[in-house]
């Protein structure tokens, strides 16, 4: 005979806090100036390595237009953080000390040897003096080049916001695709056409990391990862990956037609406009990807639901199993009400 089945009296429960009010407290940054600080500095750092590879094989053009756009980035990506800081010697004061368990203490150190050495390479490249230090300042800024196109990642996964905190996985490759599209989509626009052929490459190969990284972040990030619906945060991410695929489908595209040997005056200047619109394009979808990763994560933030409900089931899974409520999960100490969302300092 099998056991009658309890009629439940009330509903279920739903989750609410008190008067609707975040569990946790929203950074306090400001989106243009964290937003593009994170995607400038993506860019100067891909753009570092793309210079040293072009210098090391024999296209100066390229190598020229990746140098520059380093240090132009690296310029606008310290002025924005440090305008976001206040004064910069709070960003000074951050190199008093070195933490190697905090990302704003080891993100701190690799800015600080990354920017001289970016705008070093592009000072000597420019004035053609001092080749041999411009040389070594040229890999050493590709040496760190990834380092600072992706520590922003883990500096936001180190947060208590919940849509980047549970993307800790997807959010590196994502910002490294991204970084590398938008490095390449600087080859395509400011580079001389024979010399982009690593660009494309790099397109191709940026673009597929993104798109991938990009359509697991939404799904497999569990409720947290609903943020990334949310209007403000849906149309920039479309808005990114339908600009990346055009970008690196137009700079193939640009690649192919141009490989046929001798082209027509009016055929060239056709494959010049689009590979320079693919450049565009890439740039701009990078842009787009970043500030829709940030709209997406303050999005969770301000909603209470993204960090109560997923810790009430970690302590629900937890229980059942007998073990460590949330084991195996590196924010798990991240408890409702922290008083302040931004933990990476500590």
């Amino acid at each position: 005979m099998s056991p009658r089945r309890e009629t439940p009296m009330v509903p279920d429960a739903e989750f609410r806090s008190y008067y609707g009010l975040p569990v946790i407290n929203p950074p306090v940054w400001e989106e243009r100036e964290i937003a593009g600080y994170i995607f400038l500095g993506g860019l100067a750092g891909a753009s570092s390595a793309m210079a040293a590879g072009a210098a090391l094989t024999g296209r100066p053009g390229l190598a020229r237009a990746a140098k520059l756009a380093s240090a132009l980035a690296m310029t606008g990506s310290m002025g924005a953080l440090v305008k976001d800081l206040g004064k910069p010697s709070r960003f000074y004061n951050m190199l008093r000390t070195f933490k190697p368990t905090s990302p704003m203490s080891v993100g701190s150190w690799i800015l600080a040897g990354f920017a001289p050495a970016a705008f070093i390479a592009a000072g000597t490249d420019l004035t053609g003096r001092f080749p041999r230090t411009g040389t070594a300042a040229t890999l050493g800024a590709a040496v760190l080049g990834p380092a600072v196109s992706t520590y922003t990642a883990v500096l936001l996964a180190d947060t208590a916001v919940p849509a980047w905190r549970e993307g800790w996985r997807e959010l590196p490759p994502l910002f490294a695709g991204s970084s590398l599209a938008a490095a390449a989509g600087v080859g395509l626009a400011a580079a001389p056409a024979g010399q982009s052929g690593p660009a494309v490459g790099m397109a191709v190969i940026g673009a597929a990391v993104e798109l991938t990284a990009s359509a697991r972040l939404e799904s497999a990030t569990g409720l947290a990862g609903q943020a990334y619906s949310a209007p403000e945060a849906a149309r920039l991410l479309r808005a990114g990956r339908v600009l990346t695929a055009a970008g690196a489908g137009g700079a193939l595209a640009a690649r192919l037609l141009g490989s046929g040997g001798r082209a027509r005056p009016f055929r060239r200047r056709s494959i010049g406009a689009l590979s320079r619109a693919s450049g565009a394009a890439l740039i701009l979808a990078s842009a787009c990807t970043r500030f829709g990763v940030f709209r997406g994560g303050m999005a969770s933030a301000r909603d209470p639901q993204y960090t109560v409900v997923p810790q009430r089931a970690r302590l629900d899974s937890g229980s059942a199993g007998g073990g460590q409520a949330g084991a195996g999960h590196p924010h798990v100490a991240a408890a409702p009400g922290h008083a302040g969302a931004v933990q990476v300092g500590e």
